[in-house]
C-alpha cells in the first residue's frame, strides 16, 4: 500500500524554485539600478532647469511640473516592481503546485 516517493521530482522542483529566485533577484537588482539611474538623471535635468527660474511664478510652476513628473516616474517604477513580484509569485506557485500532483 505504500507508494514510493519520487525524490528526483522533488529535488528538481526545489532546484527550479531556487533558479527562479536567483533570476527574480537579478531582475530586481537590475530594476533598482535602472530606477537609480532614472532618478539621478531626473534630478540632474531638474537642477539645470532650476537655474533658469526668474520669478516666483516660475518657481511655483517648476515645482508643480517637477513634482508631477517625479511622482509619475516613481509610480511607473513601483508598477514595474509590482509586476515583477506578481509574475515571480505566480511562477513560484505554479512550480509548488506541481509538487502536490
Amino acid at each position: 500500500m505504500t507508494t514510493p516517493i519520487d525524490f528526483t521530482k522533488s529535488f528538481e522542483s526545489v532546484k527550479h524554485l531556487m533558479e527562479m529566485q536567483a533570476e527574480t533577484i537579478s531582475k530586481s537588482v537590475e530594476l533598482q539600478k535602472q530606477a537609480g539611474e532614472q532618478l539621478a538623471a531626473f534630478f540632474k535635468t531638474e537642477a539645470e532647469k532650476a537655474k533658469e527660474l526668474k520669478t516666483p511664478e516660475d518657481v511655483v510652476k517648476f515645482n508643480v511640473e517637477a513634482n508631477t513628473s517625479l511622482f509619475e516616474m516613481l509610480k511607473a517604477q513601483g508598477e514595474a516592481f509590482s509586476e515583477l513580484a506578481k509574475t515571480a509569485g505566480e511562477n513560484a506557485m505554479a512550480e509548488v503546485s506541481k509538487l502536490t500532483k
